[in-house]
C-alpha cells in the first residue's frame, strides 16, 4: 500500500511539471492572441457602420492590433524554438 502511494506521488509530481518549461507562458500568449483576434473582428465589423471621420481612427486601431498579433505570434514561435531546438 505504501509503495502504491509513493508511486502515485512520484507520478503526479512528474506529470504536473509538464514536459515544457514555458507551458503557462504559452497558454497566456495563446489567450492573448485569441483576445486580439476578437478585437480585430470587432474593428472589422465597425467598418460597416462608422462615419468617414471615424473610419480613419478604426484603420489606425486595426494596424495597431495587427502589429500586436504579429508580435504575439513571434513570441509563441520563440517559445516553441526554445523548447524544440
Amino acid at each position: 500500500m505504501l509503495i502504491r502511494v509513493l508511486f502515485m506521488y512520484i507520478l503526479l509530481t512528474f506529470s504536473t511539471h509538464a514536459l515544457h518549461l514555458n507551458t503557462f507562458a504559452v497558454f497566456e500568449l495563446k489567450e492573448q492572441l485569441q483576445m486580439l483576434y476578437i478585437n480585430m473582428w470587432e474593428l472589422l465589423t465597425q467598418l460597416e457602420y462608422v462615419t468617414p471621420d471615424q473610419r480613419l481612427v478604426v484603420y489606425e486601431e486595426i494596424e495597431h492590433i495587427k502589429q500586436q498579433i504579429v508580435d504575439t505570434i513571434d513570441l509563441l514561435r520563440q517559445h516553441d524554438q526554445h523548447e524544440h531546438p
